[in-house]
């Protein structure tokens, strides 16, 4: 049986180094490969077939595998079970396949199992605009599956950003285990920019390993606290080397073992969720633009911040003071960050009826000014700066 782990450090060999013409849904092919994913299970569904296409080629080449399930349901189970036997694993999907993951995604919380989930988004709901432009997924990426977890969500806003993010997203996976998200969508995943891909500036992070050898008689608590304090990520020993190992989506206690009780229930939850929000100021990103002397602010992501970039520069010729404040980090939200902001002029574009909108104003305490379109194509950077005229 072939043996998936990733290698401890950067595999030189696999890592395409170097400068490429590429598509965004190619670099987080290569970001992932760069990052030590050897495991990829999916189903094709456009805008992220072509993540699927590429991890189908490249794998081989670099001692992984690369399987086509059946639906997004067995691919999510099937990304889970390597990720227990040690490997680093990773699928992609867009919309209705994203709807089909949700329980699994659930079931990788509770299981405390690395792996990175790449949703290519697109107009919905249903079927909605398959091969067209959409940002309709980014409440889903936060509540889609039921209970209480955190997570951790990117929105690249470039190929380059593809491949950067893909690689932090498996960092951040083995670092606290749990599945993390990068909500890219069509206009990134299938435009081509430069994309420069440098193995020494590559870092790579493993997943908190069990100190005692699997041997008769050592005590593992996989779900239990470790060194990092009462709320740090627990040690993940793995399926098939000795260890007993005990994965449930039940309620359970420190061994894995369920026990169905409020306390265990509270307990276990909780630290589950201050493992991430603990440290959110370490896991939260955002790039700042001309913030200083600007009374409105574009609070933008994704594909739709390179129209609002576009939008400011523009306003800025015309004398008007406008900054941006883009979102790199989904989820944590930067809360802090737009609190800071809460005095100025917000203006929140998005291509879906107003979903982050909605987490600005929350922060914000207060009702934000938005653009929005339903899916299909992009807002024109005319557009904000439409509104950035009205709101001056």
């Amino acid at each position: 049986m072939r043996k998936l782990l990733a290698p401890e450090g950067v595999d030189r060999e696999a890592v395409l180094a170097g400068e490429h013409f590429m598509t965004g849904d190619d670099a987080c092919a290569e970001g992932a490969i760069a990052a030590g994913c050897r495991f990829y299970a999916g189903y094709p569904i456009t805008p992220s077939s072509e993540i699927a296409e590429r991890m189908a080629k490249r794998l081989p080449q670099v001692g992984g595998v690369y399987i086509q399930m059946e639906d997004e349901l067995a691919s999510m189970a099937a990304i889970i079970g390597a990720s227990c036997a040690g490997a680093k694993a990773m699928t992609a999907t867009s919309g209705p396949g994203f709807s089909l993951m949700q329980e699994n995604i659930g079931l990788a919380f509770m299981m405390e199992a690395p792996c990175v989930v790449v949703d290519v988004q697109r107009g919905g709901p249903s079927t909605g605009l398959p091969t067209l432009l959409g940002q309709s997924d980014m409440m889903q990426a936060r509540f889609g599956s039921h209970g209480d977890y955190a997570v951790i969500a990117y929105a690249p806003a470039s190929p380059q950003e593809m491949f950067d993010l893909t690689v932090k997203a498996f960092n951040m996976a083995e670092r606290f285990r749990t599945p993390v998200l990068v909500m890219a969508d069509e206009l990134v995943g299938h435009m081509s920019e430069r994309v420069v891909i440098d193995p020494d500036k590559i870092e790579i992070e493993r997943r908190p390993r069990p100190e005692a050898k699997p041997a008769e008689g050592a005590r593992i608590l996989p779900f239990g606290a470790n060194g990092r304090g009462e709320n740090g990520v627990p040690p993940m020993p793995l399926a098939g080397e000795g260890y007993r190992v005990h994965f449930t989506g039940l309620t359970h206690d420190e061994r894995g073992y369920p026990q169905i009780d409020p306390e265990t229930q509270e307990r276990m939850i909780r630290r589950k969720i201050r493992k991430i929000w603990d440290h959110r100021d370490e896991i939260v990103e955002y790039e700042e633009v001309e913030l200083d002397d600007a009374p409105i602010v574009l609070v933008a992501y994704g594909s739709t911040a390179r129209a609002a970039l576009r939008a400011l520069r523009l306003a800025r010729e015309r004398g008007l003071r406008v900054g941006m404040l883009r979102l790199i980090t989904a989820w944590p939200f930067p809360g802090r960050k737009v609190e800071e902001l809460k005095d100025r002029e917000l203006i929140v574009p998005e291509v879906n009826a107003g979903q982050m909108a909605r987490e600005v104003e929350r922060w914000a305490r207060k009702p934000v000014h938005r653009v929005n379109r339903l899916g299909g194509a992009p807002i024109a950077p005319e557009e904000i700066l439409q509104k950035i005229e009205e709101v001056a």
